[in-house]
């Protein structure tokens, strides 16, 4: 088998033959009473009209990730934030917006989801503080530390959301998170999810156990409710509607 072979899409993220992908669509995320000022109000995110990697929803942990971020700007402002697993790139764009040095979004390298990535940050006058790659996670970093000026040593942020339940994927995100994470006192990880399928949430938690292995030091740090993104599915509505927030830090 080829190493072609190896990073197919199929090979990594096994999922069952879908229909013809549908038109994109977008949707908007409105800031909070209380955030909003004179440089920005809201952001509209355009979708992939389908996706096998999911990327045609903007998830719940997403909108969740952008109020934190907005809320917490200390975390990123004049330093630098990777995004993994992006999507239309919510969260990044938020810390874009609100001061980040530089943000990179990333997520698998197919052109639907690149170019719609590279839609969202020129649609929302960010290609100044934003560039966008494809990226397998576990694979080499330097493509991404390069996005960063002579000197820097890593991001002071990285970005997670609604990942963990790609349980065969849980050591190549901590390989990346590892080798990209700036040492910088205050440099960390935040990842934010749901467990969409409650029956597998120990599965889902294998990642912290795992980072705590690999000497992160996990604590969580905020739930919020929503409505379940997928009614019609098995298991506690509560558990499927809350988002939770962790942040990782190197022990």
């Amino acid at each position: 088998m080829s190493d072609d072979d190896d990073l197919a899409l199929g090979s990594i993220f096994p999922e069952e033959a879908r229909p013809p992908t549908p038109e994109p669509t977008v949707t908007v995320y409105e800031r909070e009473d209380g955030l909003v000022d004179n440089d920005w109000y809201d952001i509209k995110i355009r979708l992939v009209g389908s996706h096998p990697l999911w990327g045609h929803h903007l998830w719940n942990a997403a909108r969740a990730f952008a109020s934190y971020l907005d809320h917490n700007r200390e975390l990123y402002s004049d330093g630098f934030v990777l995004e993994l697993g992006a999507g239309g790139g919510l969260p990044g764009l938020v810390a874009a917006k609100n001061g980040a040095k530089h943000v990179v979004l990333t997520d698998y390298p197919d052109a639907d989801l690149v170019t719609n990535m590279e839609f969202n940050t020129r649609e929302n006058s960010l290609r100044d503080r934003v560039s966008v790659q494809g990226y397998v996670w576990g694979h080499p970093v330097q493509p991404m530390l390069d996005a960063l000026p002579s000197g820097a040593d890593g991001f002071q942020l990285i970005i997670m959301s609604d990942l963990v339940f790609n349980h065969s994927q849980h050591d190549a995100l901590l390989k990346t998170c590892e080798r990209c994470l700036s040492a910088a006192e205050g440099a960390c990880v935040l990842v934010f999810y749901t467990h969409h399928r409650p029956h597998l949430s120990a599965r889902d938690m294998d990642f912290f156990g795992k980072a705590r292995e690999h000497g992160w030091s996990c604590e969580e740090v905020v739930t919020r409710r929503f409505a379940p993104m997928f009614p019609e599915d098995s298991g506690s509505e509560s558990v499927r509607g809350t988002v939770h927030g962790w942040r990782l830090v190197r022990g």
